[in-house]
């Protein structure tokens, strides 16, 4: 095997890890959703198991995400992103960025209904920013209850309780930005005059 592929087939293993903990799903998550045992699923994370079709391919599946993203392909030099709508906890997310691992974006929707939904607050890794682009979202953060309207944004760190949801019976739209541990979102804005 030449060097090269070796170098990309070593690193598979940290890109699957690093788009697990960004969606947040456990190995028993994505071992129900790809029929993958979770220590099959571990040892590909941690490298101790080679990567092969048989595997990735359910795996890709599961992330809606490209197999040349998963390995680490060289780009093609077509810089559209082709998007591919994932259904998860009754909502639609459509991812708005490529690659496993950095800042990321997704577009969410949440379905409008005649019963609001009760907070179940989360904790994971990272750093989120949210702004709605239409509707009302509730969100839980902390010992904090606030409702974003159409055009507010909000910031925070993951590692703080929360939860999100629609704040009405109509539907919400809104836009997140999620980075690892430590990256903040950085907006520049001309200076005031």
């Amino acid at each position: 095997m030449s060097e090269e592929t070796e170098e990309v087939l070593s690193g598979v293993g940290q890109r699957l890890k690093a788009l697990r903990l960004q969606r947040n799903r456990t190995l028993a998550d994505l071992a129900d959703a790809t029929g993958i045992s979770v220590s099959t699923l571990s040892r590909l994370e941690s490298g101790l198991r080679r990567p092969n079709l048989e595997l990735l391919l359910p795996l890709a599946r599961a992330y809606a995400v490209p197999l040349d993203e998963l390995v680490g392909a060289p780009a093609t030099g077509d810089p559209r992103i082709h998007l591919r709508p994932m259904k998860r906890n009754g909502q639609t997310i459509v991812p708005l960025t490529r690659g496993a691992g950095g800042l990321q974006a997704f577009k969410h929707l949440l379905p409008g209904g005649t019963s609001l939904p009760q907070p179940e607050p989360k904790v994971h890794e990272g750093y989120e920013w949210m702004y709605v682009l239409r509707g009302q979202l509730r969100v839980v953060l902390g010992e904090r209850d606030f409702v974003l309207k159409q055009g507010e944004a909000a910031e925070f760190d993951t590692r703080t309780p929360h939860w999100f949801g629609r704040a009405s019976t109509d539907s919400v739209e809104f836009l997140t930005l999620f980075g690892p541990q430590g990256e903040r979102m950085h907006v520049k804005a001309a200076p005031a005059k």
